[in-house]
């Protein structure tokens, strides 16, 4: 296959002081808040990315408190998502605002009124992140005397998309013609009713918002397991995922490009966005030496405690100079348990070898060198159908970002692999993915 032409898409990751596990401890990071986050999301703005993405859990971890405690990735948040999301809407202009909503402890009616209205509200540039939730303590937050199998858990999400996705066709694009005249506020034939009965969930509708800007929300999902990939194909328009290597971006690129077909869909109908972390130096002496600084801020019980809940099995007892224990399968992320276990024998870490590669991108791409070297592992990528762009994911803030802005985006540019301006106003017009026909126009249509 010929590598291929075009520019990438950008995607720009928040989580609170960076995504390094020990970021927060830095003396550069930045404190929490709104300024913060308004700040993180006009910065990625003016550099022209497509969107920024929050992550989000509804719990705080309580097993294992001494790592938790000793960490910013513990489920504290400052902002409940759609709240946040909402204010910066106000705050931005034109990048796309994704948020993730768990499909394991929602309503779909809630969540989808919730979305179509940040659409309304940002004009366009609103995206939900749909994942399934395995945490434990989330589980006894939403009347769940246990965690919901991972089985379970991507039949209620496949099914929770479809509802969703069906109210968001509620309406028509003209149903409302808010005729005075005529007295005629909305179309009654231009409205339809879902009336949706199955094994998870009964909702009737219709959606109490009229149609989005969008069509609807541009629909993410990270699940890189089977039924992820499946899911994905079937109802997805992004998909952020984790890979370690080239070979394995290809693979899993081509994988999930070539199920799209079964469900009536083009390959350029989903976007695959690989999580990315960079350490960036104007030398790759600076860079590493940035890398280490913040390697050094890891404390064994935070390394443990973050290699276990990746591989779903607890470490704690087990030599950390000696190999990864033989694992049982895991309830919790399969696709991360894969890649990790992976990695490691790949490699031959140690437990402590693992947690330590691990730390910064947490299961994601680790990158440590100069604005050339980054951007040269990036295009290979791009260029070799291994993804269609990156989600940036700074492992320290705000610097990390400042870095990726003011030294990568640049030399992307030169090499015609970026955007310099907007050339659409919402998230679908940046992603370079169609507006949606109301599935229900089509079918009346259609008889």
């Amino acid at each position: 296959m010929a590598k291929r032409e075009g520019q990438l898409r950008l995607g720009a990751f928040y989580h609170e002081g960076g995504h390094h596990v020990a970021a927060w401890r830095h003396p550069e990071a930045a404190p929490d808040g709104l300024k913060g986050l308004i700040d993180f999301a006009r910065k990625a703005e003016a550099a022209k990315f497509d969107a920024v993405f929050f992550a989000d859990g509804p719990s705080v971890r309580l097993r294992n408190l001494a790592a938790a405690s000793a960490k910013a990735h513990n489920g504290v948040r400052a902002f409940e998502p759609i709240t946040l999301l909402s204010a910066l809407a106000l705050a931005t202009d034109r990048i796309g605002l994704v948020a993730t909503a768990s499909s394991s402890f929602n309503e779909p009616y809630n969540l989808a009124r919730q979305f179509a209205s940040l659409d309304h509200i940002s004009g366009g540039r609103a995206g939900w992140n749909l994942v399934t939730t395995n945490d434990q303590d989330a589980a006894f937050n939403f009347n769940h005397g246990a965690q919901l199998q991972h089985a379970d858990r991507y039949r209620r999400a496949a099914e929770f998309a479809d509802v969703v996705l069906g109210l968001w066709d509620s309406w028509e694009d003209d149903a409302f013609p808010r005729d005075r005249e005529a007295g005629r506020y909305f179309d009654p034939a231009k409205l339809h009713v879902l009336d949706h009965k199955g094994p998870h969930f009964q909702v009737l509708g219709p959606l109490n918002i009229p149609r989005s800007p969008q069509g609807h929300p541009v629909v993410v999902q990270a699940g890189s397991s089977e039924p992820g990939k499946e899911l994905a194909a079937r109802t997805a328009e992004v998909i952020f995922t984790a890979q370690q290597t080239l070979a394995e971006a290809v693979e899993f690129y081509a994988d999930v490009k070539a199920r799209l077909a079964r469900y009536g869909r083009s390959r350029d109908d989903l976007k695959i966005l690989p999580g990315v972390s960079p350490v960036i130096g104007r030398t790759r002496a600076e860079a590493r030496a940035k890398f280490d600084a913040l390697q050094e801020l890891i404390t064994p019980e935070v390394g443990l405690g973050l290699l276990s809940d990746h591989l779903g099995a607890d470490l704690t007892g087990y030599p950390v100079d000696g190999p990864i224990p033989d694992l049982p399968a895991t309830n919790g992320g399969k696709s991360r348990q894969t890649l990790v276990v992976d990695l490691a024998l790949r490699e031959k870490l140690t437990i402590r070898e693992l947690y330590l590669r691990i730390a910064g991108a947490r299961g994601h791409w680790q990158l440590v060198g100069t604005p050339a070297d980054i951007a040269d592992q990036l295009e290979e990528r791009f260029v070799n159908y291994g993804a269609d762009g990156f989600n940036v994911m700074p492992p320290l803030l705000p610097g990390s970002l400042d870095d990726f802005i003011e030294l990568v985006v640049p030399e992307l540019r030169r090499r015609g692999l970026f955007r310099t301006d907007y050339e659409g106003t919402t998230l679908r017009d940046h992603l370079g993915l169609r507006r949606p026909d109301n599935r229900f126009a089509q079918q009346v249509a259609a008889e």
